[in-house]
């Protein structure tokens, strides 16, 4: 629907004036505000201008309504194309495009429709139309003079708003220019203590790098102590077991034969510590060797079985479960060791329920050992406590019940060393469970042999010891009083060589350690000088690398059997 609010012929410039204060006239009858209404005015003075000079023109303003809005719409039809009449940029269609929402040109570009949207305040019933056109034909008619005062009066409006926004614009960038500089200066600031933090950084790593390469230091030295230490501990304390053995061999009353059983057993607890010192600083330090190969889980479960048994307090149940299908292959005297300790921990601190070990295997192809009990538990908060070396948690439920507090970090480093890991939970008072999981390792492949079935061997001849521990010396040659027809101790190698040259040996047993020439250097000369000669080495250490043919016994499980036993497979007299 479309009411026509005004129709005017243009002939004269007088006729442009009139037009535009109809416009302005239109526009704050509608409601727009006063820049609406000038620009609406101007609009159409612009595309009047243009018509104007094309000959006589005609214009048609209307007021449009659709469903959802009102619109002002002027229709300027003109003698000739408006675009190609007094169109530039700053005058015309051109011009006039920029001022209305909407400009749209004919085909044949002889008129043009320019469309203002109403506001949503103007009132558009009859009597406001009525008044609207009345007041439309007024303005029209109004002489050229008012018109001129009018837009003196607009122009000099929009110089004092003009003049009101550069002062606003001087004024925020006075404002600008003071942040910038304030913005510099913090950033100028920042950059420097940026500066020095980073310096502050580059030096705190650099300490950080110091103390962790003084922290290793001191850690190797540890782990060097413990070993050396470890090892100068072991000789004496076999001594302590071997002669208490054969203190128990003599003719001993009841009162004499148990003091020498309390003697042997607080040095095998004595040696116990010392084994975990020494296992511990090898583990630390990585030279833990790992020989892979197929475990009978079956076989070692009933070992464990066996050998936990009598730690069990009566009335405990042991219960071990049976092993998984699955063939784990990993270093089966590490794992056993590993499982030893944690089974042990379980029967030292349970008094009452169960000591449990249950195998499965892995979703992962690892096999899963769990170890758990009804003990004494272990406060959540001293969880990882239990894993350092040295620590023992309080208990004051049994305090008879007490550890090295190294058994624990020993079986961690050595589930890591195998690939796996050792991890636990527990509840204070209720009990504990250790998860060992285990991963299947490359199997350790070794030259396939034939052992020889080892049979006694006879009486033996003239054997000759050396040893630079009197004591041990001393143990070992009465371990071979009985087996021998002489036996002569030595402290060193050349002790040994004014020995052999008063009386050759038909056998000799060499400690590993010794000052200066060790046994494995002595062997190897007195191989040189004398052949094949049947030799048994031994050690309160690893055993060495190089035999050169002699057979290898711990001093720890040294007796009278074993070292028989070593005699024979060594090639001794039979």
């Amino acid at each position: 629907m479309t009411t026509p609010l005004l129709t005017a012929h243009l002939a004269h410039d007088t006729d442009l004036l009139a037009l535009r204060r109809a416009g302005r006239e239109i526009g704050r009858a509608l409601g727009h505000e006063a820049r609406g209404q000038v620009r609406l005015a101007t609009a159409l003075s612009e595309v009047g201008r243009a018509a104007l000079a094309l000959g006589p023109a005609d214009v048609t303003i209307r007021l449009a309504h659709d469903v959802d809005r009102g619109r002002i719409e002027a229709e300027v039809v003109a003698a000739g194309p408006l675009a190609a009449s007094g169109s530039t940029a700053d005058g015309g269609v051109p011009a006039a495009r920029r001022l209305v929402d909407e400009l749209v040109l004919s085909p044949d570009g002889r008129s043009a429709v320019l469309v203002v949207a109403l506001p949503a305040s103007a009132r558009t019933d009859a009597a406001a139309l009525t008044a609207l056109r009345r007041s439309v034909r007024q303005a029209h008619a109004a002489d050229a003079l008012d018109e001129l005062r009018v837009q003196n009066a607009e122009l000099l409006r929009t110089h004092d708003e003009l003049l009101a926004q550069q002062e606003e614009l001087r004024r925020l960038n006075a404002e600008l220019e003071e942040t910038n500089r304030g913005v510099v200066a913090m950033f100028h600031e920042l950059s420097a203590e940026l500066e020095e933090t980073n310096s502050g950084v580059v030096a705190l790593y650099a300490e950080l790098d110091e103390r962790g390469s003084q922290l290793s230091a001191a850690n190797e030295a540890k782990s060097r102590f413990l070993r050396n230490v470890s090892h100068e501990l072991r000789s004496p304390v076999n001594s302590i077991i071997g002669l208490g053995s054969l203190l128990q061999e003599s003719a001993l009353d009841g009162d004499q034969r148990q003091q020498v059983s309390f003697v042997r057993e607080s040095a095998a607890t004595l040696l116990t510590l010392v084994d975990e010192l020494l296992e511990l600083a090898r583990a630390e330090a990585g030279h833990q060797d790992v020989v892979p190969a197929p475990i009978d889980l079956a076989e070692l479960l009933a070992e464990l079985r066996g050998t936990i048994q009598p730690l069990v307090r009566p009335g405990v149940d042991l219960a071990v479960g049976e092993p998984p299908t699955a063939t784990l292959v990993s270093d089966r005297r590490l794992v056993a060791r590993v499982l030893r300790n944690l089974l042990s921990n379980a029967a030292k601190f349970t008094e009452t329920g169960s000591v449990r070990l249950t195998v499965r295997a892995g979703d992962d192809g690892t096999t899963v050992f769990t170890v758990t009990d009804t003990g004494l538990g272990v406060p959540t908060d001293q969880i990882d406590a239990i894993f350092e070396e040295f620590v023992q948690v309080p208990n004051h439920l049994q305090p008879s019940a007490r550890g090295t507090g190294l058994g624990l970090p020993y079986s961690r480093r050595t589930a890591e060393a195998l690939g796996g890991g050792l991890t636990a939970r527990s509840t204070h008072g209720e009990g504990s469970e250790f998860t060992l999981v285990l991963p299947t390792l490359p199997a350790h492949e070794e030259p396939s042999s034939v052992a020889a079935p080892e049979s006694p061997p006879a009486r033996l001849g003239h054997v000759l010891v050396v040893d630079d521990d009197r004591a041990y010396g001393a143990l070992v040659a009465g371990l071979l009083r009985d087996e021998a027809e002489r036996v002569s101790v030595a402290h060193d190698a050349r002790h040994a060589h004014a020995l052999l040259n008063d009386s050759p040996a038909d056998a000799v047993v060499l400690d590993v350690r010794m000052p200066g020439t060790d046994g494995v250097e002595l062997l190897a000369r007195l191989r040189d000088e004398l052949g094949d000669l049947p030799a048994v080495l031994m050690s309160s250490g690893d055993q060495p690398a190089d035999l050169h043919g002699a057979t290898f016994v711990p001093k720890s499980t040294l007796d009278r059997a074993t070292l028989r036993a070593a005699l024979g497979r060594a090639g001794g007299p039979r």
